[in-house]
């Protein structure tokens, strides 16, 4: 067996449930010693990728997110979107969609916002009417917008293994993100309607506007580390990997000196939740970077590129198969090390398509974010069945139709490439 091999056994290893990061770890040890390569370039390769400045903003969004789920940031922006659309038939379900929106441009992780959002919501949308099933899927699936909506953490891992601006991609971000959560929130507008569901009582406009001034009254300071951040980012006073320090710099502040809904005994665990998540990520992306190696001195790449070249022989034809292929890698991959391993193979052929690899990069994510709701890998799955106290296979029938409306928006997306690059 020779370097030919490598993929049958990383096929192999990953549908025998092997970890992700020891899968590539074991599969880069067999590629260099198959070309007679000295075993330490595997971790010269994990060190060197690990030394990146931008790679620091993993850990601190992580912990922001936690920080903001733990400190009674994320129910103040459940009670204030409820507020505002929670009169309308289906209200409650768009402000789980709004809420996911604003904790997205927070946390940078789609699993943390379906987690912080889906405490709170699914309960009180089982409450008011809402089918189980439908309100679990309704959460798994704007929780997928934390990895679109700018700040997120595939974008950074995207950028950092593709040298693409970060930056750049942020802002290509924000236009995709409102277009399919606004789809989400009509969604459930239009199914409460023609299911009755999400019984209202009506409110005059006075009580309507004290409702929302109180609630927008409380969870002013959460509003405004969206605010912070993002303008911070967008304005050049501080980079991505710095606004990520900064959001957990205020997340504490907020939380421990202002709401005071968390003491020092419970951030420590805070800490501890957030360093294990940390310490998987960057693992992956430290073996990721040696396996890449692997794949470079072995020319994979550049197959990969010329087979593709064969059957699509246009842009259109090209991204057809690029969907498909995430689609499925996206069941059977989390998102990220689906991102480490594929997009320095498949960029640089966009690239050749001429696709502008800020414009693939949303594509990218957008696609993967749709594994976040497909089993046997999908993590927003499982976290929004298990808040919900359901099984999975009792989700399938609503789910199917979130996942139909998010693969139109990935189909707009991927052929109006305008909606991502417009804003740069």
């Amino acid at each position: 067996m020779g370097v030919a091999s490598i993929p049958l056994i990383l096929a192999v290893l990953l549908a025998t449930g092997v970890p992700i990061a020891a899968t590539l770890g074991l599969v880069t040890l067999y590629g260099l010693s198959a070309r007679g390569i000295p075993l330490v370039s595997a971790i010269q390769s994990m060190f060197a990728s690990l030394d990146s400045f931008s790679l620091m903003a993993v850990p601190f969004y992580i912990l922001a997110g936690n920080i903001m789920q733990a400190g009674g940031i994320s129910d103040r922006l459940v009670r204030l979107t409820n507020a505002m659309v929670g009169w309308l038939r289906g209200g409650l379900g768009a402000a789980a969609v709004l809420t996911s929106m604003i904790f997205a441009c927070i946390s940078g992780s789609s699993s943390a916002t379906t987690a912080a959002v889906g405490a709170t919501t699914i309960p009180a949308m089982a409450k008011k009417g809402y089918p189980k099933p439908f309100a679990a899927s309704l959460v798994a699936s704007s929780g997928e917008l934390g990895a679109i909506i700018p700040p997120s953490l595939p974008m950074i891992i995207y950028g950092l293994v593709t040298n693409v601006s970060i930056g750049a991609l942020f802002i290509a971000g924000i236009i995709p993100g409102l277009m399919i959560g606004g789809s989400l929130v009509a969604l459930v507008f239009v199914w409460a309607a023609i299911r009755g569901f999400d019984h209202t009582v009506s409110v005059s406009p006075a009580e309507w506007a004290r409702g929302v001034t109180r609630a927008f009254g409380d969870s002013i300071l959460s509003l405004f580390m969206p605010v912070l951040i993002l303008g911070g980012i967008y304005s050049g006073i501080f980079t991505p990997t710095e606004a990520s320090v900064v959001a957990v710099a205020y997340g504490l502040f907020v939380s421990m000196a202002v709401y005071r809904e968390i003491s020092w005994r419970e951030m420590s665990h805070v800490f501890i939740r957030s360093a294990l998540t940390s310490a998987g990520i960057l693992l992956i992306v430290a073996v990721a970077a040696a396996f890449g190696f692997v794949l470079t001195i072995n020319r994979i790449p550049h197959q990969v590129g010329q087979w593709i070249a064969s059957v699509a022989q246009d842009p259109v034809s090209f991204l057809i198969l690029v969907n498909v292929l995430l689609l499925v890698v996206g069941m059977f991959l989390e998102t990220l090390a689906a991102i480490v391993i594929l997009a320095p193979i498949l960029a640089p052929v966009a690239v050749s398509y001429g696709i502008s690899p800020i414009h693939f990069g949303i594509v990218m994510i957008v696609n993967l974010a749709i594994g976040m709701l497909t089993p046997p890998i999908g993590v927003n799955l499982f976290i929004a069945s298990e808040v919900a106290g359901l099984k999975i296979e009792k989700m399938i029938r609503a789910l199917l139709v979130f996942i139909a409306v998010l693969i139109t928006n990935l189909a707009l997306i991927s052929y109006l490439p305008i909606l991502s690059t417009i804003l740069l």
